[in-house]
């Protein structure tokens, strides 16, 4: 007896509702007839005769029918997927009709090719005969078969473009059409991992009408990732164009189809993808000889990096955690491209902040007294334009660049230095634009927080520093930003995170600075009462009445400055009621945050700390420095508005005061303070990465003490609720690195939240 398997399609009746109301309608649906040959005669399942009769050369032949084994072979359809139609009592087929089972599964197009696929041949490895109707619209033409693909370069400089398919009997079927469609039913690879899980499942791709080709989906997985980080959002299209500067995906491609990747000679692209790719090694560039400084193991992988990207002709973004060593690792680079034998005739220029031009020009004659260095600072810098061709590095700020834009446009630099390039965050504002003016064979962007409160920022930097890389700016928002943000792909998250990794190099200090003591964080919860609490209250009402109309009014969007004005003014009064100006604040003689500081303060200091006190508000740390001077303890003072920065900072450095007071914007970086082990938030920001860096002033490379770090936050205030958005925005980049922009990329719940009674549990402010 041998069991023979018919796979076709007709319509099925299916009965929808229940009782009275119930109805059939009609589908087309995959199903099966089962049979068994017994010698030449078959006779189908549900037939109810025990006996089949044939004629043979002795005359009549009886043959008693093997039930048992016949129900073994159900048994292994059934196990299969597989349903009987008569068990299910609201199925029903017409009559006359032959078909006995229904290919249940979930019903949709790639369970029904696998059927096709991996069930039909493993029944006709047990010696089943196997029948596919020829209209069967679910058939498989080939089961994992050989795939290729083509890169060729295009008919536009600096483009390639991509054909991807498989062969079937030697003839080549195009599917990236197919993985596209894929990609833009915004399921990708969530839809793929899905597929993985079920044991058995294969990815149904079209190769014609009614025709399939069944890919494993780990195959299919890596492939649309590829596609991922190539798409620009077009139709589908039979070849996929790029520009050169995506060309590290193709390495994925290689990873994927190994040998079956096809280059047109002399095409190198997928060389430069798999240098691209592939991780730095820190003996790939020795130190320069002139180099005054012993690079840790880390800083040679950055070194190795830089200058990688320098033969690929490419910038990037050196995003190392604050501390780790960015200037030291771009002045070797800077070493290594004016004292090589190269043909660096051209000058490197460094922008950087006001407060860190001093910083540079001191930190280039220590660690390369050998470059020419030259600073463009103050009102006789037009002295000195002159000398630019004949010096190896130009240090100015970006305030000034803002004057000498058009000036400075003129040369062609070798190396772009942008230091602290958050500053460039905003893509519509003028230091941008003045910035993309310059014209540079290599631009490179050093900061430690590329992300700090949304992902516009992280095109803003790679727009100067790898123009080209994510598109322009809308088409940003629609295939990353947006699904991303508002909707929490994964997918598109995996895909930006490979386009920009070979284009940014982050490093965090405990991964590759081991020998950095503890750093521990505390939360300082300050309960208001008595009139303070009174006041937050009628302050909140208030300003959440005007917030609402203004919403109601202009829109979310349209809002943001009511928004974060009344916000400021419930922050100040969480600081302390002297910082409002309301008449009411001033009959409020309490201050809990303010006497707890001082409670914490004094045991600190009584523990011989030295410590660091950070606040957004400058008139906040004029207070603080008041109640230090009332309290006879020894203080300096670092503002926006401080002259002599360097005196400040050497008085504390020196030991000569232990209690050092910084607003959060001007000594929130470019500061080196190792002296310092105890860190003090007086009040959160929206940004954490702003308050990360400030904490990183004291724990850093250098430091040999545990550092402590206290955030003083009002307890059920929209102090606390600040934190728990923090802490969104930190996972978002922390995930990413495994508007115009005054928006703060809130919710109406979010400010809902926000603007709650004091006490009030909320919760965390949700995504």
């Amino acid at each position: 007896m041998t069991p023979c398997v018919r796979l076709f399609s007709e319509t099925v009746w299916v009965e929808r509702g229940d009782g009275l109301a119930s109805e059939f309608s009609a589908i087309e649906a995959p199903v099966l007839e089962l049979s068994f040959d017994y010698g030449g005669v078959c006779v189908r399942s549900s037939e109810p005769q025990h006996r089949i009769y044939s004629s043979g050369q002795g005359g009549i032949e009886c043959v008693e029918r093997d039930r048992q084994t016949e129900a073994r072979a159900q048994y292994v359809l059934e196990s299969f997927g597989a349903v009987e139609i008569g068990c299910l009592p609201d199925h029903a087929v017409a009559p006359g009709s032959r078909a006995e089972y229904l290919v249940q599964l979930d019903g949709d197009v790639n369970a029904l090719c696998s059927f096709s696929a991996y069930v039909l041949p493993q029944l006709e490895n047990l010696g089943w005969r196997i029948d596919v109707a020829g209209d069967y619209p679910y058939r498989v033409v080939a089961c994992d078969p050989p795939w290729y693909a083509t890169v060729a370069q295009d008919e536009r400089p600096d483009w390639f473009g991509l054909e991807l398919g498989v062969a079937v009997d030697g003839q080549r079927i195009d599917l990236l059409p197919a993985l596209l469609d894929l990609i833009e039913r915004s399921k990708g690879l969530d839809e793929l991992d899905r597929l993985a899980a079920v044991r058995g499942r294969s990815v149904a791709l079209p190769v014609g009408e009614g025709c399939y080709v069944s890919v494993a989906p780990q195959r299919v997985r890596t492939l649309v990732q590829v596609l991922l980080e190539l798409y620009q959002g077009s139709p589908a299209q039979s070849a996929l164009r790029f520009p050169e500067i995506l060309s590290a995906a193709l390495g994925h491609l290689q990873d994927a189809l190994g040998d079956e990747l096809e280059l047109d000679d002399p095409c190198a692209i997928c060389a430069r993808a798999r240098s691209l790719t592939s991780p730095p090694r820190r003996d790939a560039v020795a130190a320069p000889a002139g180099l005054q400084a012993t690079l840790r193991g880390y800083q040679g992988e950055g070194l190795a990096w830089l200058r990688r990207l320098r033969e690929h002709h490419s910038g990037g973004i050196l995003a190392d955690d604050m501390g780790l060593g960015k200037t030291l690792q771009t002045i070797a680079h800077l070493l290594v491209e004016h004292t090589s034998g190269t043909d660096a005739t051209r000058p490197s220029i460094v922008v950087a902040p006001t407060s860190l031009v001093a910083n540079w020009q001191r930190e280039m004659r220590r660690f390369a007294p050998g470059l020419r260095i030259l600073v463009l600072h103050g009102k006789r810098r037009h002295q000195l334009w002159p000398r630019i061709a004949r010096c190896d590095v130009v240090i100015t700020s970006y305030p000034l660049l803002l004057r000498d834009c058009e000036r400075l446009a003129e040369y062609r630099f070798c190396v772009l230095v942008l230091d602290e390039a958050q500053a460039l965050k905003n893509c519509r504002s003028q230091i941008h634009r003045s910035v993309r003016a310059l014209s540079a064979e290599q631009r490179l962007c050093l900061t430690g927080t590329p992300i700090e409160n949304h992902l516009g920022e992280l095109w803003a930097l790679c727009d100067i520093a790898v123009p080209g890389l994510l598109g322009n700016e809308a088409q940003f928002r629609t295939v990353f930003r947006g699904p991303i943000e508002r909707q929490g792909s994964p997918t598109r998250l995996r895909a930006l995170r490979e386009r920009v990794a070979p284009y940014v190099l982050r490093r965090l200090k405990e991964d590759v600075a081991p020998e950095l003591p503890e750093k521990t964080e505390f939360v300082r919860p300050v309960e208001l009462g008595g009139s303070q609490r009174d006041l937050y209250e009628s302050i909140r009402v208030a300003a959440h009445a005007q917030v609402r109309t203004a919403i109601r009014q202009k829109g979310l969007c349209s809002s943001t400055i009511a928004i974060l004005d009344a916000l400021m003014k419930l922050r100040q009064v969480c600081c302390d009621p002297r910082l409002v100006a309301a008449a009411s604040a001033h009959r409020v003689r309490e201050s809990a945050k303010f006497q707890h500081f001082f409670e914490l303060l004094s045991t600190q200091l009584a523990q011989k700390r030295r410590i660091l006190v950070f606040s957004q508000f400058a008139r906040m740390l004029a207070l603080l420095a008041e109640g230090l001077h009332q309290r006879a303890i020894p203080h300096t003072v670092l503002t926006g508005a401080t002259r002599d920065r360097q005196r400040v900072i050497d008085a504390f450095i020196a030991g000569r005061v232990d209690v050092f007071l910084i607003s959060l914007k001007a000594g929130g970086t470019g500061l080196n303070l190792t002296r310092a082990d105890t860190v003090i938030h007086y009040d959160p920001w929206w940004n954490p990465a702003a308050q990360s860096q400030a904490t990183d002033r004291a724990y850093r490379i250098g430091q040999t003490r545990p550092v402590f770090v206290y955030n003083l936050i009002v307890a059920g205030s929209v102090e606390e609720r600040m934190v728990h958005l923090q802490n969104h925005k930190r996972n978002l980049a922390d995930t990413l690195l495994g508007s115009a922009d005054r928006q703060l990329g809130l919710s109406e719940d979010q400010v809902e939240t926000l603007f709650a009674p004091l006490g009030t549990d909320r919760g965390q402010i949700s995504r």
